[in-house]
């Protein structure tokens, strides 16, 4: 979960602009940052413990001149976050510098190997073993590039690997499950764990494959297999515009990216949704594309499992059998699955190492898979029978907001696909549905303009546990409110379907725990008795619902209030409303919003 990038070019100004790229990657990781310049002799080395602008003070008095450079931003696997452990690394003799995303499987025996020849490690990482064994080869007269080569055949595990070598002009990388990118401008290149960490200098881009060697030299590159096999890959170029991965003048990525929504949901939803005749186009997906197909699996991880599950209900309400999965279990597990089985995997990034395992281990058993996420020429999108992109611009933050109410309206414009070439008809109310998202920005921008959210979590601020409930498609959402919650302000917060309150959870219910009642239109009467259980617990009791429903507001002591719509569209509504409730609860706390602790962007490793 960690950024890498790298810069290669004739000019001597590569430390100005890798700076810029670890700052865009800092929501990669932010425990440490460093980079290495070759600089005329052996590549000069600066790290630090902390985010960037640590690193940056640390360059204040001395810029490295050089065309050549590699740098890292940290999220901590192996050793705690300190100036040791903080990439890039070197060997013994310091003629070369590494950096790594991922995790090296068998470091330990790698590393006890080396120590017995005489090998001096200085950090903790399982890192630091690629290094020793480069310059081991170097050693025995093997040119920089056999070198790595060699090295890289040794390795077990997920990488991706930049290296700079002292007399060589040359940056040498590959990837074995962790993702990386080349960026192509006018004979300079950069590389990168993700495309946003250079849109400032060129948008346009080359995805690597698992497996390939990219030698890069001012002006040139070359890309092959391990074992020296020339391949081709093609030039792309990124939709993607600078400024969409800046703040934009608002004080976090995430309430940027939380307003941002309306323009997102556009983005999705634009040329899918037949006005005239309230229908559906997916562009890669027409009739007949599941034809065959009698089942649907979701796999995915955090907010990406919560879109899932609103997907599955989708679908399963509409006659056509569908379950969710946490990938990482699905991974281990994997439940029957055959060719009339489709295992749709919801990733962000396309590059959740769970994920990708799942939809590998469905495909193995003769699945049909379809990625559905946020980047074209990801892992995910590249390896899946087909892909469909949610198109709702970069998002940095941690805490993932635009991008989940994207994948709920691509799944579920996916759904009735899916639907109508299984069941054979359309779903009888997918006109009301359609039209419920075609008004979807606007109705969030309403939400956006006039929420009281930051009225209510300042109420609640002090309150010891916040608890998050619904049934049906509101379940999912009180998942992820809960989620939300917890990740940037850090008090502690539960999910639970409301019907399973009275099965346990209510014994922590007190006065002190404010609930957060989901209402999307379908089983409120249910939900509504769920709530008065908690009121004779003396909770307080905040209700998301419809402004148009006031038998709900009359029993509740506050109310986040959504535009009245079809209850499968409510639920992002909803979740817009728990987006700026988790804010400013955390912006109350004072936390760092955008940096919560222990917590990376994207979860490459397993």
């Amino acid at each position: 979960m960690c950024g890498i990038i790298a810069r290669v070019g004739e000019t001597k100004d590569a430390v100005d602009e890798l700076l810029v790229g670890l700052e865009n990657l800092e929501y990669r990781g932010y425990d440490s940052a460093g980079l290495a310049v070759k600089n005329g002799s052996g590549p000069a080395v600066f790290k630090r413990e902390g985010q960037i602008s640590h690193l940056k003070d640390m360059l204040i008095d001395e810029v490295p001149a050089g065309g050549l450079g590699i740098g890292h931003t940290r999220w901590s696997t192996h050793g705690p976050p300190t100036d040791e452990n903080a990439h890039p690394h070197t060997g013994c003799a310091g003629q070369v510098a590494v950096v790594h995303n991922g995790i090296i499987e068998n470091y330990e025996s790698l590393r006890a190997e080396l120590s017995d020849r005489g090998h001096t490690f200085e950090s903790d990482t399982d890192t630091e073993v690629i290094p020793h064994l480069v310059e081991e080869h170097l050693d025995r007269g093997a040119t920089p590039e056999q070198a790595f080569r060699r090295t890289i055949r040794r390795l077990s595990g997920s990488y991706a690997v930049a290296m700079l070598v002292e007399g060589s002009d040359a940056v040498y990388a590959t990837r074995s499950g962790s993702p990386l990118v080349l960026g192509v401008q006018d004979g300079t290149y950069f590389l990168a764990s993700d495309v946003p960490a250079f849109l400032d200098f060129t948008d346009d881009v080359i995805f690597l494959d698992d497996g390939d060697v990219v030698v890069i030299e001012p002006g040139g590159h070359e890309i092959t297999k391990l074992d020296g096999t020339p391949v081709e890959r093609a030039v792309q170029t990124v939709d993607w515009d600078p400024q969409d991965a800046g703040k934009g003048g608002y004080e976090h990525y995430m309430l940027k990216e939380i307003h941002e929504q309306p323009t997102a949901l556009r983005q999705t939803l634009r040329g899918r949704i037949e006005h005239v005749t309230g229908d559906i186009s997916l562009e890669d997906f027409p009739e007949g594309t599941f034809d065959g197909i009698r089942r649907v699996q979701f796999v995915a991880c955090g907010t990406s499992y919560h879109a899932g599950l609103a997907g599955s209900h989708f679908i399963e309400s509409r006659g056509v059998p569908s379950q969710t999965f946490l990938a990482s279990e699905y991974a281990v597990s994997t439940p029957p699955v055959d060719d009339e089985t489709l295992v749709i995997g919801v990733t962000q990034s396309g590059e959740t190492a769970d994920t990708l395992s799942a939809l590998r281990r469905a495909n193995a058993s003769g699945a049909r898979t379809l990625a559905l996420t946020n980047v074209i020429g990801s892992t995910a999108a590249r390896e899946c029978d087909d892909a469909l992109f949610i198109r709702a611009g970069p998002e940095i933050g941690v805490a993932a907001t635009k991008t989940f109410s994207s994948q709920v309206a691509s799944v579920s414009l996916l759904g009735e696909r899916i639907v109508r070439d299984v069941v054979g008809h359309r779903s009888e109310d997918i006109e009301a549905v359609l039209s419920a998202f075609a008004d979807l920005p606007d109705h969030v921008q309403q939400i956006l303009d006039f929420t009281k959210a930051h009225r209510i979590a300042k109420r609640y601020h002090d309150s010891d546990a916040y608890f998050f409930i619904g049934r049906g498609t509101a379940f999912p959402v009180a998942l992820e409110g809960a989620l939300k919650f917890k990740e940037i302000s850090y008090e502690h917060a539960e999910g639970f379907a409301a019907g399973e309150l009275k099965h346990g959870p209510l014994a922590l219910v007190t006065p002190t725990t404010p609930v957060f009642a989901v209402f999307d239109g379908q089983n409120d009467e249910k939900t509504l008795s769920n709530v008065k259980e908690v009121e004779a617990r003396g909770a307080p009791v905040i209700a998301v619902t419809s402004d148009a429903n006031e038998t709900v507001s009359q029993h509740v002591d506050d109310v986040l209030t959504i535009p009245d719509t079809h209850p499968d569209v409510a639920g992002v509504l909803a979740n817009v409303q728990l987006q700026l409730l988790s804010y400013h609860a955390a912006a109350l706390l004072d936390r760092p919003i955008d940096k919560p602790r222990n917590l990376a962007k994207s979860v490459t490793v397993e």
